[in-house]
């Protein structure tokens, strides 16, 4: 996907005991409100836990849990699609903490137990549009970033939010290779952060997010390229220019920094004007902003999409 740098966008533009990642380990330690997340949600629901369906809905076929969960991006673990569910057990998801920090005025380390707990989780199903050209309909359960972001008070000069993975080969195998600058970075501009769409997921299908689709934690943007999506996230720091992302870094003239869905510019290797579902033969036609455009379009009111894409 050819993407350059765009012009800013103007805010006008856009208006108790710690959780355990196996669901054994969950059962052994006892049910509580905190931990519900993580049982099947009608198993939630019948213990009386508390679940509030997402704002954003489709009445889209869900892509099935084996193929959410085996068919993934996560260079850390590897470059094919089925290495992350092979090698993805290294990764110790607890315990976690994310640092919020950069231009705000309540820096905070935050414990993904305290996440959890602070945080109404909602199940939100999103049509996740990937570079490859395939996608996928999954039911994430997660908060809007905003929220996170809210808690640490940024000030007026944060016009960026930028992301990273954590760094550590011995967890991550795959970051012994040069095939990216560790660690994986990506950034938003304050405005797409604070948009409603914008996520941090921390599990799907009604259970713990597997290590492969980015445990604990993880950003979804569903009207962007999946590669913005940045997985296992340990920093998020508001910043005021735009931050340096790894895929802009590894290939400028392909990947840019926002990464929009837009099937009217092809990629310089590939059509983008069509998607493949995973489990459906055909392929689609692409949906402008991934079809998320009342909900996002009028952040970039004024700017050339077929140039700043």
């Amino acid at each position: 996907m050819l993407i350059r740098h765009a012009p800013d966008l103007k805010d006008c533009d856009v208006t108790d005991k710690a959780l355990y990642l196996r669901r054994r380990e969950f059962l052994t330690a006892g049910a509580g409100s905190a931990a519900g997340f993580m049982l099947p949600l009608g198993a939630a629901q019948a213990a009386g836990l508390a679940y509030k369906p997402g704002v954003v809905k489709t009445d889209e076929k869900l892509t099935p849990k084996e193929d959410v969960t085996t068919y993934n991006n996560f260079y850390e673990f590897g470059t094919d699609k089925s290495d992350p569910a092979k090698n993805a057990g290294t990764l110790k998801p607890r315990p976690w903490s994310v640092v919020v920090d950069g231009l705000c005025d309540k820096p905070k380390t935050f414990g993904i137990e305290d996440i959890l707990k602070t945080y109404p989780l909602e199940e939100r199903i999103y049509r996740l549009r990937c570079v490859e050209a395939w996608s996928m309909v999954i039911p994430w359960i997660g908060f809007p970033l905003r929220d996170l972001l809210k808690a640490v008070e940024p000030q007026s000069k944060a016009r960026y939010v930028a992301f990273q993975t954590l760094n550590d080969p011995k967890q991550m195998p795959g970051q012994r290779s040069g095939v990216l600058d560790w660690p994986y970075r990506e950034g938003l501009h304050i405005n797409e952060a604070n948009n409603n769409l914008a996520i941090l997921a921390v599990g799907l299908y009604g259970d713990v997010l597997p290590n492969q689709n980015g445990a604990p934690i993880r950003l979804v943007v569903p009207w962007k390229y999946g590669f913005k999506s940045i997985k296992s996230i340990v920093r998020i720091s508001l910043v005021e220019k735009m931050p340096k992302t790894t895929w802009n870094m590894m290939a400028q003239d392909e990947y840019g920094f926002y990464a929009n869905v837009n099937p009217k510019v092809d990629h310089p290797r590939w059509s983008q004007a069509k998607e493949r579902r995973i489990g459906e033969f055909n392929r689609r036609p692409t949906l402008m902003f991934n079809g998320y455009g009342e909900q996002v379009a009028s952040m970039y009111a004024g700017m050339d999409l077929r140039r700043f894409y």
